[in-house]
């Protein structure tokens, strides 16, 4: 049988979980196939398997030895921020010297900081800014990424937003799913009015992005495919101290799900609410940060369909010793992905890599449960999990190809890039 590409001679590490995200035991079993290939045709994985029995099968005028070298998924991404507009170098410097995050953000900084250059960007300054950012990612191994509106704070900005994250989608490389988030912190024009703008969001935003999924193109010349059937749609809420209270987070979700989107929500990150509980019992896809998560939520995630997103660099970013005990997380049987969380504040970091090596470090993953957590897990945190994150036949034939012949070394190895190939789709990136 034809194929248009094959790879063999590869230590394979597929991180396939059959059709489920991986937990407990599973998280240690990346599914190593040692001298083994994977076939590809029309942008799809074919066949996977031992060498000799890929190549008896299949034939390819496009086939690479791989030379023993790891051969793996794309990774996944799904947690980030990555459209905005400027920097906080100078916050950089005043947690250096001791400001903690929720200091800054009460002093106007913070997120309100980025929210400020982002209204005042143009679309293609935005896009051309965080197109940057998407090329670093893209040569550390990601090929699908979630991206969250969440520097508008107000109507306009963050469906600005959102018409880039949807034509960089439409151009780059990396697959994007897009998340909305006005509810990333009150913005400075409804300071003690925090109500009437979760109203805001709920009587305003949330319909028009209803309008905007099921009606509505940016463009038809540069975007034009239908968000419902082909991608999900999430709308998420920071959950936290000095941004949204449970009911006011619980108002918003419940809206969005009423409207027919999927729920992610910011929880846990610097104080417990509740929120996981909340977020959980609406059918969240994911929970994300989990640091302050208590142990009764921990059996509850266990026992539930949502994906909890851990994101150490953040950690990392701070300074911070205490991280959120991912360990525990995974021998109570939770489904654990990892992200960078990358954003310009908390944690302005491209590498999924040095995530991974700050996780096996710091919340006692060993390299396997890293790179589950980054591939198959993630992509069911981004509930795209029947689509990437394993090599799979009948998966999109996302793979990266590395520099080296042992997959951990991409979590002990930190500061440096492993990576010598992208495909996606079967198409060669770099």
């Amino acid at each position: 049988m034809k194929s248009e590409l094959i790879i063999h001679n590869a230590q394979l590490v597929t991180c396939t979980s059959n059709g489920k995200p991986k937990r407990r035991a599973e998280m240690r079993d990346v599914g190593l196939i040692k001298n083994g290939a994977v076939a590809v045709a029309g942008g799809k994985i074919i066949s996977v398997g031992k060498s000799e029995e890929v190549l008896r099968e299949f034939e390819s005028e496009n086939t690479i030895d791989a030379n023993e070298r790891v051969v793996s998924p794309g990774f996944v991404e799904c947690h980030t921020h990555i459209v905005f507009a400027g920097n906080r170098l100078n916050e950089f410097e005043l947690k250096i010297k001791g400001a903690d995050y929720l200091e800054i953000l009460q002093n106007g900084g913070g997120i309100i900081s980025t929210v400020r250059q982002t209204r005042e960007a143009s679309l293609a300054d935005l896009i051309e800014q965080s197109r940057k950012r998407l090329d670093k990612m893209l040569s550390l191994g990601v090929t699908t990424a979630e991206v969250k509106t969440g520097y508008g704070l107000d109507t306009a900005t963050e469906f600005k937003m959102l018409e880039a994250i949807l034509e960089l989608d439409g151009f780059h490389p990396i697959e994007l799913l897009p998340t909305f988030l006005p509810a990333h912190a009150v913005p400075p024009e409804f300071e003690g009015k925090s109500d009437e703008y979760v109203d805001l969001i709920c009587g305003e935003m949330l319909p028009k992005l209803r309008d905007f999924r099921d009606f509505v193109y940016i463009d038809v010349d540069r975007v034009n495919f239908d968000y419902t059937k082909n991608k999900p749609f999430f709308v998420d809420v920071f959950c936290e101290r000095n941004a949204f209270d449970l009911e006011q987070s619980r108002k918003v979700l419940e809206t969005a799900k009423n409207l027919g989107f999927k729920l992610k929500a910011h929880v846990d990150e610097f104080t417990n609410l509740g929120g996981a509980r909340m977020a959980i019992e609406l059918g969240a896809t994911s929970i994300d940060h989990l640091d302050a998560i208590s142990s009764p939520e921990i059996a509850l995630l266990a026992e539930s369909e949502t994906i909890g997103v851990v994101t150490p660099t953040v950690n990392f970013n701070f300074g911070s010793a205490e991280f959120a005990d991912a360990r525990k997380f995974i021998d109570a049987g939770c489904a654990v992905a990892l992200s960078t969380d990358y954003n310009p504040g908390s944690a302005p970091c491209p590498s999924l890599p040095n995530a991974m090596a700050i996780a096996c470090r710091y919340q006692k993953l060993l390299p396997s449960e890293a790179f589950n957590a980054a591939t198959v897990n993630a992509a069911f945190a981004v509930a795209q999990g029947e689509k990437i994150g394993s090599l799979e036949a009948g998966k999109q034939a996302d793979i990266l190809i590395f520099d080296t012949k042992d997959f951990r070394e991409i979590a002990y190895e930190f500061g440096g890039n492993l990576i010598e190939t992208v495909i996606k789709q079967g198409e060669f990136i770099n």
